[in-house]
């Protein structure tokens, strides 16, 4: 269900050979077919367990007529659908995994004329982040020391990533009042992380040795807005190339990439500058993806003629860079960095929760 037009294609930096996008296997080859797993039970538990919070912002979407009762029709048969799993895995013909039970959750949605049922969060979330995105800057652009300031700008990419209305534990959080970047920034989980790659990662950063850069990004709001741009501006303030690869379609609260041409078009000053930084290097691109995790042998062409000359691919966030592609290998160094919103991927990595996730996998120069 892209909105494009133009066939996906592989993401030519990925080394197909083993690649399986989704990085918890639901079920082994030895597990009962008909017989749901443990796994599977965790994950479509989890998935009902959001089905309320869903059903309440399609009821309120004034672009959709007769809303509530559309709504009440998404709870419906999304709910049985993941019943009917639960009782037979084989019920609807398809084999269970992290991008088929997200993938059913957007189509009924949009069957039902939900384009973006979280439009209204993301731009008052957008709206409160761009008031503190100067003094971010700021006081990143304060610290003097190189490796310190990577550090710093890495735990603001964590904070950030933590606006996720896919759990619904921060759904509740959120609706409390309890979550905010700077208190997360200050209140992130001691290192060592779950996977904890930074001081390799700041090494290679010291040796200025990468051209061009392509981000897989998340969520609007801190995430975007006070992670991944203070971020990507620290690279561009290095003669690095950057491009920002967004989603096709609205997702839960992941930014667009019609939202995040607007977020930095607003951003900038008069003279173009991301509070002093040129951006003649930034490309805003379009993914081509339509939902919260990623398969990257369905991209867009654009970002596929994009990673021509790329020589670090980013994949940010719980959906894009740990629920998939965690294990994903490129013919280029890689780093997938995001913090752990849900229990049963916690438990999966052996980690805690709201734990972090930096895994950073350099590629010898002799094999691009």
């Amino acid at each position: 269900m892209q909105s494009s037009s133009s066939e996906m294609v592989d993401f030519p930096l990925l080394v197909r050979s083993n690649y399986r996008a989704c990085t918890i296997p639901y079920r082994l080859p030895s597990d009962d077919p008909l017989k749901s797993t443990p796994t599977e039970l965790s994950w479509i538990n989890l998935l009902l367990g959001t089905i309320p919070s869903y059903k309440k912002r399609a009821a309120s979407d004034p672009s959709v007529p007769d809303a509530a009762s559309r709504a009440e029709k998404f709870a419906q048969r999304y709910g049985g659908i993941l019943e009917d799993f639960k009782k037979n895995p084989e019920s609807h013909g398809w084999k269970l995994d992290g991008i088929i039970i997200c993938r059913i959750r957007e189509e009924i949605l949009r069957e039902l004329g939900f384009r973006d049922i979280f439009k209204q969060v993301k731009e008052e979330e957008n709206a409160k982040a761009m008031t503190l995105f100067e003094d971010v800057v700021r006081l990143n652009d304060a610290i003097e020391d190189e490796g310190k300031r990577l550090e710093n700008l890495v735990k603001g990419i964590f904070a950030g990533n933590i606006f996720d209305l896919g759990s619904a534990r921060l759904v509740e959080a959120y609706a409390r009042g309890e979550v905010s970047f700077l208190n997360t920034c200050q209140n992130l989980v001691p290192r060592p992380w779950v996977i904890d790659d930074l001081d390799t990662f700041k090494l290679k950063w010291s040796q200025k040795s990468w051209k061009k850069v392509i981000i897989f990004v998340d969520n609007s709001g801190a995430d975007i807005i006070l992670g991944i741009l203070p971020f990507a501006r620290e690279l561009l303030r290095h003669g690095i190339q950057v491009v920002l690869a967004a989603n096709d379609l609205p997702s839960i609260n992941d930014v667009t990439y019609p939202e995040l041409v607007e977020i930095i078009s607003k951003l900038k000053d008069e003279e173009g500058r991301l509070m002093g930084v040129d951006t003649s290097n930034l490309v805003i691109a379009n993914s081509g993806n339509d939902l919260p995790v990623i398969d990257l042998t369905r991209v867009s062409q654009e970002i596929a003629c994009l990673a021509n000359d790329t020589d670090l691919v980013i994949l940010e966030g719980m959906g894009r860079g740990i629920e998939t592609n965690l294990h994903a290998e490129f013919t280029c160094d890689c780093l997938n960095i995001g913090m752990v919103k849900h229990p049963e991927v916690a438990e999966f990595l052996g980690g805690r929760l709201y734990d972090c996730v930096f895994k950073f996998k350099q590629v010898p120069s002799l094999k691009r």
